[in-house]
C-alpha cells in the first residue's frame, strides 16, 4: 500500500500558522523590557560550598532548568565561592556581585543567622535582613539518630541516660542543635567535638566510637546514607525541627517543637527556624524589584518543573520549596526577635559553662 500523502495545501498552512506562532512570540518577547534585559545575558550562581556537596548538587539541579522559566532565557552559570561556612559567598553577593538581577547566591542557612545568633571571629560584611531572598529548594528536617548498639533507643531514654554523640566545631549544626536539644527538651546528650564533618561523625558512629549524631538533614541521610535506615543500622529518635518530615512523621518519631515548653517555644523557633529555609538562594539588596519579582515566579516554576523534579530524584535530593516571600518574611522575625529571646538563644549555644 501506498503511504497516505498530506496535501500540500495542508503543509503550506501549517508552516504558515507556526510562522505567525513564532513571529506573534517574538513581538511578545521584544514588548517584554525583561526579556529583552535577559536576551543572550547569562546570570551566574554563587555557591557557598565546595564542588560535590549538598549544596552544590542542588545548585546545579536548579540550574540546569531555571533558564527556560525566565523571559529571555538567559544562561544560568554555577560558580563556587567555598569558604567561612559560606559567608565568603554571602560578602561577594552583598557588596561585589552586580545588581541588576545578574547574580544569585545559594548560601547556608547558618551563615544568614549566624551573625544574630553566634559569636563571629569578626564583622560579617553583610546584613542578612538586606538581602532579596528567591526562597529555598528544600524544608529541612534535623534529625538525632543513633547506632544499632547504642544504649538508648527513644527520646525518653535519651531523656534519662547519657549516650556519646559526634559534633563538629561551634556554629554547625551537630554541635548546636545537640547543645539546644539539651537546654530545650532535657536530653543527655554528651558531645564528642573535633569531627571535621558529618561524613567523619556518619564513619565515628559506624565504628562505635560515639552512639549517635544530632543535626543532621534527614535529606543527607536519605540520599548519602540509604543504607542505614534500610539495613536497621540506625534509628531516629528526634525531628529537630519546628515541624515534622512526612516520612518521619509515619514512623512516628517525635518533633522537638512539640516537646518544649510554652515559655522556651520562641527560643526554639529562633535557634530551628533557619531549617525552613534550609537551601536558601539570595539576590543582592538593591537589585530591581520587578527583576526580583520575576526570578522568584522563575525559581519557584522550576521547582514545580516535572524536568527538574526527575533530575532531582536522579541526583537523590529532595525538593520541597519555600518561597521568597515566605523566607523573607521568616529572617524579617528572626532579626526582630525580642532581644531577651536572642540573649536566651545565644547563651544555649554558647554550651557549658567550664
Amino acid at each position: 500500500m501506498f503511504a497516505r500523502m498530506t496535501p500540500p495545501a495542508l503543509v503550506f498552512g501549517a508552516v504558515i500558522v507556526a510562522g505567525v506562532a513564532a513571529d506573534r512570540a517574538a513581538a511578545q518577547e521584544a514588548q517584554d523590557p525583561t526579556a529583552r534585559f535577559y536576551k543572550g545575558k547569562a546570570i551566574e550562581l554563587i555557591i557557598g560550598s565546595d564542588v560535590g556537596g549538598g549544596y552544590d548538587t542542588y545548585s546545579r539541579v536548579l540550574a540546569r532548568h531555571m533558564s527556560k522559566h525566565i523571559p529571555g532565557s538567559p544562561n544560568v552559570v554555577p560558580k563556587n565561592l567555598p569558604g567561612a561556612g559560606s559567608q565568603k559567598a554571602a560578602s561577594y553577593e552583598y557588596n561585589v556581585a552586580p545588581k541588576d538581577g545578574t547574580s544569585m547566591a545559594a548560601l547556608f542557612s547558618g551563615a544568614l543567622v549566624d551573625p544574630l545568633l553566634g559569636e563571629p571571629k569578626s564583622k560579617p560584611q553583610f546584613d542578612a535582613n538586606k538581602f532579596e531572598y528567591l526562597g529555598s529548594t528544600n524544608r529541612e528536617v534535623s534529625v538525632c539518630i543513633v547506632g544499632k548498639d547504642s544504649p538508648v533507643k527513644t527520646l525518653k531514654q535519651a531523656q534519662d541516660t547519657e549516650i556519646l554523640v559526634g559534633s563538629s566545631a561551634a556554629g554547625g549544626s551537630t554541635r548546636d542543635f545537640p547543645l539546644a536539644d539539651n537546654r530545650l527538651i532535657n536530653t543527655k546528650f554528651r558531645l564528642v567535638s573535633g569531627y571535621p564533618g558529618t561524613r567523619e561523625i556518619g564513619l565515628a558512629l559506624e565504628r562505635n566510637e560515639v552512639n549517635g549524631i544530632c543535626g543532621l538533614y534527614y535529606s543527607s541521610v536519605a540520599s548519602q546514607y540509604p543504607d542505614w535506615k534500610q539495613t536497621g543500622r540506625v534509628k531516629p529518635i528526634l525531628q529537630e525541627s519546628l515541624a515534622g518530615h512526612p516520612v518521619l512523621d509515619a514512623e512516628k518519631v517525635p518533633v522537638l517543637f512539640n516537646q518544649v515548653k510554652p515559655a522556651d517555644k520562641p527560643v526554639a523557633e529562633l535557634i530551628f527556624g533557619q531549617l525552613v529555609f534550609g537551601r536558601p538562594y539570595v539576590l543582592p539588596p538593591g537589585t530591581p524589584p520587578e527583576r526580583v519579582a520575576v526570578l522568584r515566579t522563575a525559581f519557584m516554576a522550576a521547582l514545580a518543573d516535572p524536568e527538574l523534579l526527575a533530575d532531582a530524584e536522579k541526583a537523590k535530593v529532595e525538593i520541597r520549596p519555600v518561597s521568597g516571600q515566605e523566607v523573607q518574611a521568616l529572617i524579617s522575625r528572626m532579626y526582630s526577635a525580642p532581644p531577651a529571646i536572642v540573649a536566651r538563644a545565644k547563651e544555649i549555644l554558647a554550651g557549658p559553662k567550664r
